[in-house]
């Protein structure tokens, strides 16, 4: 068995980015504006401010329209679970999970696949519900750096 990492790709391309907008948000206590993020978290600032919508919408942040605008937490950092944001971002899944040349295969075959990975993505959420935005700064030494 090789030890070589290819990279975990289960969810949403915005679910890392989510994350990390979290912890960035949690550590500075306070408004962040989607540029200042962006730049952070390495994301285009278009992308963000629709990473940080998603967020918006599932009651995790606020947004501050305006020149001194930006993005706050609203819920405790503790109390933000990895399996919510996966959830809060996840607004493609089923996007995500169309088979890219779908005239070579048959619509059997599509709904079975998709099935089996909606049962992934049930059971990868459940776990991540154990995780907080904390538990992860926690990890990576957050709060020395």
């Amino acid at each position: 068995m090789s030890t070589v990492s290819r990279g975990v790709n289960l969810g949403p391309p915005r679910f890392k980015v989510a994350v990390h907008a979290l912890v960035w948000l949690a550590s500075s206590g306070g408004l962040l504006s989607s540029a200042a993020i962006a730049s952070r978290v390495d994301a285009h600032a278009t992308f963000m401010r629709r990473v940080m919508q998603s967020l918006v919408t599932a009651g995790i942040v606020a947004s501050r329209g305006g020149r001194e605008g930006g993005y706050v937490l609203i819920k405790q950092a503790e109390s933000i679970t990895l399996g919510e944001i996966y959830e809060a971002v996840d607004l493609q899944t089923a996007a995500a999970l169309q088979v890219a040349d779908q005239a070579e295969l048959s619509a059997r075959f599509e709904q079975e696949l998709v099935g089996i990975l909606k049962e992934a993505e049930k059971q990868a959420i459940a776990y991540l519900q154990h995780y907080s935005i904390v538990d992860v700064m926690n990890r990576i030494e957050f709060f020395k750096c």
